[in-house]
């Protein structure tokens, strides 16, 4: 089964538990679909890849902003930036990991693997 399909499944089966359609397909998420990412829903990726890259989008994103608003007159070190982005960033990705793989027990869902129909493949 190609990726458009399983994504179409998932998040087929993801709108029928009721959860908000932001929670299941962020606007992060359909802009990377857009582009051409062939990304999974995150409640279907492994609590590493939800970890790292929450971590590293939102401590970029929030570092950068915190040095332009902030940091920067303040006369922070960079080092001490980086610090306190990798920081603030692991935090937000252990909590995002922490909330998916929440979503996917209290759910029941399935492996992104067996969304093929071949729920022996893994």
């Amino acid at each position: 089964m190609n990726f458009e399909s399983r994504r179409a499944k998932a998040l087929e089966l993801l709108k029928s538990t009721g959860m908000l359609r932001s929670n299941y397909e962020p606007p992060v998420l359909r802009a990377l679909w857009k582009i051409g990412f062939e990304v999974p829903p995150p409640h279907f990726l492994p609590f590493w890849k939800v970890m790292l890259s929450a971590a590293v989008w939102f401590g970029g994103v929030w570092g950068v902003f915190m040095w332009l608003a902030v940091w920067s007159g303040q006369g922070i070190p960079l080092a001490m930036t980086l610090c306190i982005a990798a920081l603030a960033g692991t935090a937000f990705g252990l909590l995002m990991s922490l909330y998916y793989a929440h979503g996917r027990r209290k759910y029941r869902l399935p492996a992104w693997s067996s969304l093929d129909g071949n729920p022996g493949r893994k």
